[in-house]
């Protein structure tokens, strides 16, 4: 019996060296203590198949203009919706990107939306100015309730995250991290608006 008991000490510690050698890349960027103020996310893609869409999201809060928006608000049709920041590097990179897709599905079965999760609406609408964004953001930065409607389907576990939201509101996918090539969410868009 006194031999096993070393035996077992190096696997429990061979274990934990093997877990610990295989983490989260968000944790790691947590951990790193960077002080970049954000994690970002690698831009990886999930789609989610229609059968495994959970239920409706619901949310509200008030935009960055002060007028109060809803998610019943775009009932029927497909929704984009960024979570974002102004000092997140890349989120001032996706913003023209996002722009230009909002501006060519404009009042065409898809709609967008931002989830401003650290700034006063001042800061949100010089952002708005300077990359020339014309659709409006919910301020969550005083209660995160709009990020927490989300946390049970799937969560925006870094800044910036983009979700596409189908006609009946559920999560059909989401970008973790900076839309690099309008193309892809543009695809995102479509399937969700052909279903």
């Amino acid at each position: 019996m006194k031999h096993r008991m070393p035996l077992v000490a190096t696997l429990l510690a061979s274990t934990l060296l093997l877990v610990g050698c295989s983490s989260d890349p968000l944790a790691e960027q947590y951990a790193e203590g960077s002080n970049k103020g954000y994690i970002a996310g690698d831009g990886s893609v999930t789609e989610i198949a229609e059968a495994d869409r959970g239920e409706s999201i619901t949310f509200s809060g008030v935009a960055d203009t002060g007028e109060q928006i809803a998610s019943a608000d775009f009932a029927g049709d497909v929704l984009v919706v960024n979570f974002w920041y102004a000092a997140c590097a890349p989120c001032r990179a996706e913003a023209p990107l996002l722009q230009e897709l909002s501006a060519e599905y404009d009042g065409k079965d898809a709609q967008f939306i931002g989830v401003n999760v650290y700034d006063q609406p001042d800061t949100a609408l010089s952002f708005n100015d300077k990359y020339g964004i014309t659709y409006p953001s919910i301020m969550d930065v005083q209660d995160g309730a709009v990020k927490l409607a989300f946390t049970g389907s799937v969560p925006p576990k870094a800044v910036p995250t983009t979700l596409v939201l189908d006609k009946e509101g559920r999560v059909a996918a989401r970008i973790l991290g900076q839309v690099k090539e309008a193309s892809i969410l543009d695809t995102l868009i479509r399937d969700a608006i052909a279903e």
